[in-house]
């Protein structure tokens, strides 16, 4: 069983930028973020995300914690909203559709899974982009977890956190 987390930030620590997480990515993340997604049985973000980010396909089941019942991406056959916390939505998709579960979600749900214990690796990525919003400390998250390692392909940094 794992749980991952999967973030993309600027270099100084901006999640958005013109409101969506892309004016931040840079090529090399979006390699690296696609593959990701092809390697795990399920997704989980929130409704923020939903709301924001585009959903309209993805690999696998997505599903989204939202308190609504109307789904922002009702255009993805393989969504599903569900209204519960991060950590019952972790053990219901566990048991629905398979171990390896990623999140996709902004700063709130993973720092709430976060301290929950809930994530078992942590997937970052920093690129060059600045001047964005969402502004948080990135190195902080890393502190969660007993170790990381660092690579980097052209101006893109890329950290894998695990315990």
């Amino acid at each position: 069983m794992s749980t991952a987390a999967t973030l993309v930030v600027g270099a100084d620590g901006s999640t958005t930028k013109g409101a969506i997480s892309k004016g931040i990515g840079s090529n090399a993340d979006r390699t690296v973020f696609l593959a990701r997604r092809r390697e795990v049985d399920v997704i989980i973000i929130g409704g923020n995300t939903a709301r924001n980010e585009p959903y309209h396909f993805t690999p696998v089941p997505l599903v989204v914690i939202s308190r609504s019942d109307l789904s922002p991406i009702s255009n993805n056959p393989k969504a599903h909203i569900w209204n519960t916390t991060p950590g019952l939505a972790i053990e219901r998709a566990r048991q629905e559709f398979g171990p390896r579960i990623l999140i996709e979600g902004g700063v709130s749900l993973i720092n709430e899974l976060l301290a929950q214990r809930l994530i078992d690796e942590f997937f970052l990525t920093v690129t060059p982009e600045r001047e964005g919003e969402n502004i948080f400390d990135w190195r902080q998250i890393l502190t969660h977890f007993a170790a990381f390692e660092e690579s980097q392909v052209d101006q893109t940094l890329f950290f894998h956190a695990y315990n």
